[in-house]
């Protein structure tokens, strides 16, 4: 961990209320994130930079620091509630173990059957609630960003669920993806995104889950042999600020900010299929990995080897939670 610059952030960024202002009375947001500026995240990040800037007339400049340049996964958000950074976007799986563990049900395994059923909980009620849960921490969340449907690779192929058997699977701290991994019989391991290419290329951890994007973009493709496109289950990301340095904006500021949120969200989920779709494209052009799509009785298999994880960490998860989510499947014509 950056210590002194956390320390550093514990006595002078923690303490501002008011915003850190450059020059002329221009407010300084820093937006950190963990991957690189050509996934769906990080053009999102980069068209909230020009949409901000523009928004407030350049009373607002944004500074886009991609690629753990400033902080890995396990120091962003301690960094963020310290004030060295104003906004991040990590993935929801970080606010469990935050305490906000009620975010983990977007890491169970095919909670969502398709991006209808995702978009009734992240633009409606539900995903409002869960915001709210962050406030405490200090923490204000703002849109819910997609990365996409993820899929499963390692060295051998991974054709039915007993072929996870013994994989050391890197997975995000999440104790859902933990009884996910578990309940394959792989062997689930922690570890910092950003560290992920260097594992697999050593040997450390066997295999992964990502959406296309993230695994082209690290080339994780060229350290596995084979991958299966399970879409089991979801990545997507929540951008937040710190509270402090945000209900201490000027209210026209705020709302220009919101403004430009809104526009950069629907830009960024738009383009996240996309981006899926060519990084997928590219990594098969390469030849270096082996993909294999699943057949319907294939995926029923993987379905019915995970499903039972809702049931394992209801308790943790909220089973109230689950079932609303349940529900709203329900409504949009899909039984779960």
């Amino acid at each position: 961990m950056k210590l002194v610059t956390l320390l550093c952030a514990a006595a002078v960024g923690c303490l501002m209320s008011a915003p850190v202002a450059l020059a002329q009375d221009q407010i300084l947001i820093k937006f950190s994130h963990v991957v690189a500026p050509d996934t769906p995240k990080g053009k999102g990040a980069e068209k909230f930079k020009e949409l901000a800037e523009k928004a407030t007339a350049g009373k607002v400049k944004i500074e886009v620091y991609p690629n753990s340049q400033l902080y890995k996964d396990k120091e962003e958000l301690e960094a963020l509630q310290l004030g060295a950074v104003q906004m991040l976007a990590p993935s929801l799986a970080k606010f469990g173990p935050l305490g906000a563990k009620e975010f983990e049900v977007f890491d169970l395994p095919y909670i969502f059957p398709n991006k209808t059923v995702l978009r009734r909980i992240t633009e409606g009620p539900i995903g409002k609630q869960l915001f709210q849960k962050l406030e405490s921490k200090g923490i204000v969340g703002l849109a819910y960003w997609d990365n996409g449907f993820k899929i499963m690779s390692a060295n051998k192929p991974l054709i039915k669920p007993e072929d996870m058997k013994g994989q050391k699977m890197r997975i995000q701290s999440s104790k859902v993806l933990d009884a996910q991994m578990r309940s394959l019989g792989a062997l689930p391991q922690v570890m910092a995104f950003s560290e992920v290419y260097q594992a697999l290329q050593t040997g450390v951890v066997d295999g992964t889950e990502n959406p296309p994007s993230n695994m082209y973009t690290q080339k994780m493709h060229e350290v596995q042999k084979h991958a299966t496109i399970t879409e089991h289950g979801y990545l997507g990301y929540a951008v937040i600020v710190n509270k402090k340095f945000w209900d201490g904006l000027p209210t026209d500021i705020r709302t220009a900010l919101d403004g430009a949120m809104k526009e950069a969200t629907a830009y960024a989920n738009d383009i996240a299929q996309n981006e899926n779709d060519v990084a997928m494209a590219q990594m098969k052009a390469s030849g270096k990995t082996q993909f294999h799509t699943q057949t319907p009785d294939e995926r029923a298999a993987w379905m019915k080897a995970l499903l039972q994880v809702h049931k394992d960490v209801e308790s943790r998860v909220g089973k109230d939670l689950i079932e609303s989510i349940y529900k709203e499947a329900a409504a949009a014509g899909v039984k779960m």
